[in-house]
């Protein structure tokens, strides 16, 4: 296996909960599918549409999304927003992720009596 190759399956499994995090939060505000599709995209979250459907699904049989059918134009489009429970998991995950990222940074800064970071930024393992 490539560096490449393990690189895509790392930030593959990195992307999986964020953008969850990302549609809990843009969905705060009803959207389709496809207009959320193309705010992810536009704020750098590489999503396809047979990978978000099926998790707004995931996220509405759960309770963090409820959904409406919006007929009123020539094609019906299915719209979402957060719920109550989606919302207040948005908001714990912000928190954690927000922690997570400072835990990182803290590893990454000199140790107080060596003058050395915790792993040596040429070190490749």
């Amino acid at each position: 296996m490539t560096i490449d190759a393990t690189l895509a399956g790392h930030l593959q499994e990195l992307r999986r909960g964020t953008v969850v995090v990302a549609s809990l939060t843009v969905l705060r505000q009803p959207g389709y599918g496809y207009s959320l599709l193309e705010t992810l995209s536009a704020a750098g979250f590489e999503v396809e549409a047979n990978t978000l459907y099926p998790l707004l699904r995931r996220l509405e049989t759960q309770g963090l999304l409820t959904s409406e059918w919006n007929t009123d134009e020539a094609r019906p489009r299915k719209f979402y927003r957060t719920t109550a429970q989606g919302d207040a998991l948005a908001i714990a995950l912000r928190s954690e992720w927000g922690r997570l990222d400072k835990a990182i940074n803290d590893l990454q800064a000199p140790a107080p009596d060596s003058g050395h970071s915790a792993i040596s930024e040429g070190e490749n393992r």
